[in-house]
């Protein structure tokens, strides 16, 4: 019995490790809504200065340097001397799926066993109460593209907004994307030729790939098959869960690197005619103009690393979004840091500013560019009419450190509380040592 009792205390004290501070989601905002005096970075590329912004019911009504605003039964906020700027976009992370790192197990629920897992749906493990989500928020990001992780087909991803009691609410774009992990062509073959470690496969892991990526394709040609029949027999779950790739309702995100897995990826287009995305692409530089060529799109995993190959320039990741910006290719920025878990996003963006691209080119990284890849540009990414009110507004420059501090947030015209775990710590010990 003392063993049920402690067992069933463990699981408590886990929950209230786990559990949301006391920030709770907003309710749709109602009427008129003005933000006033503004300098508005749009995120396609404009700056507006001195600048109103009117929202009704949620949604970007106007926006002008004369507006007017009626007295009554309206609510402004003057930003007169402050950046607004559209909310920021986390295009590739684990958020909500993920807590505690490997530490807790039960607080995981990011990748399936298995190779071939196109069924399996982000979504439904997506957990609102993280307590990631609200240091992001208060970081300006406000849409995440929740994704799962695996081997080969790991299944598809969707998009959230960060104001949700839970994952019904959440959603914004729901299993937008299949994600594809290609298989590792780094003809690394271990020492002593392989053998040893007692599969033959081993001993060719470049050739062990290839049947993998054929493995896929083999996969996707029977799925095509199949959901090209009018009348079924059987109903396969698998083969059901792909057809958004054929009718171009779904992208296709393929994790991978280097130059050789990226031209498997244009393989992907030319036989399936699939709308293709990479995430990664630390080589991307190199094939510039051929991505163009193929319409496909990037999302950079991690600006700030090393290179990718001891051959390349110490700065290169920096410089590998100015370089697809020239050749026309469209891409995101994204933060896989597993330190940060995102909140250095809008830093990267600053990075690649200093690195060949304008600070509005690098704005647009990280909210229009990434709103276009995850098909979410009708409603969100930039400051535009007609579009959702998600807008963040910053004391200073948001892409630099000294001045980028997030004041007001507004989702879907909802002014949410930017309160998190990191400022109510802060005040604690403060409170504690005396502090001002």
């Amino acid at each position: 019995m003392k063993k049920y009792i402690a067992i069933i205390c463990s699981f408590v004290s886990c929950l209230s490790t786990l559990a949301q501070e006391t920030v709770y989601p907003e309710p749709a905002y109602k009427g008129l809504l003005f933000i006033k005096n503004a300098t508005v970075h749009t995120g396609n590329g404009q700056v507006l200065n001195n600048t109103t912004i009117q929202i009704n019911n949620g949604k970007i009504e106007k926006i002008g340097v004369d507006l007017s605003i009626p007295k009554d039964d309206v609510k402004v906020f003057d930003a007169i001397g402050k950046h607004v700027y559209p909310g920021i976009i986390l295009s590739n992370t684990n958020i909500g799926l993920k807590e505690i790192g490997s530490a807790v197990r039960g607080s995981n629920d990011f990748s399936e066993i298995g190779e071939l897992n196109p069924n399996i749906q982000s979504i439904v493990a997506y957990n609102t109460d993280s307590k990631i989500i609200n240091t992001l928020r208060s970081n300006g990001i406000l849409f995440a593209n929740i994704i799962p992780q695996g081997q080969l087909l790991a299944g598809s991803s969707s998009v959230v907004q960060f104001d949700a009691w839970n994952y019904e609410d959440a959603v914004y774009k729901a299993n937008g994307a299949m994600h594809f992990y290609m298989p590792s062509l780094l003809n690394s073959r271990p020492r002593g030729g392989g053998f040893g470690r007692g599969a033959d496969a081993e001993a060719d892991p470049l050739k062990a790939a290839m049947d993998r990526i054929e493995k896929v394709k083999s996969f996707l040609r029977e799925a095509k098959a199949y959901n090209e029949q009018s009348k079924k027999n059987n109903a396969n779950l698998k083969f059901e869960s792909v057809k958004g790739l054929f009718n171009k309702s779904q992208h296709f995100f393929v994790h991978c690197n280097l130059v050789k897995e990226m031209l498997i990826a244009i393989d992907f287009v030319k036989e399936f005619g699939f709308e293709v995305t990479i995430i990664g692409g630390s080589e991307s530089y190199q094939i510039a103009p051929l991505l163009k060529q193929n319409n496909i799109s990037v999302i950079l995993q991690q600006l700030h690393s090393l290179p990718t190959s001891e051959d390349d320039d110490l700065d290169q990741p920096f410089k590998t979004p100015a370089t697809l910006q020239a050749a026309g290719v469209l891409f995101a920025l994204t933060d896989e840091d597993g330190q940060t878990t995102g909140r250095n996003l809008i830093f990267n963006a600053g990075t690649a500013a200093s690195y060949g691209l304008s600070k509005e080119e690098a704005l647009q990284s990280i909210t229009l560019n990434a709103a276009k890849i995850l098909g979410i540009a009708d409603r969100s990414g930039s400051i535009e009419t007609g579009k959702d009110a998600n807008i963040i507004i910053s004391e200073g420059d948001i892409l630099d450190m000294k001045t980028s501090i997030v004041i007001k947030a507004f989702i879907q015209g909802r002014d949410i509380n930017l309160d998190d775990k990191h400022k109510q710590l802060n005040e604690r010990y403060k409170k504690k040592y005396g502090l001002k």
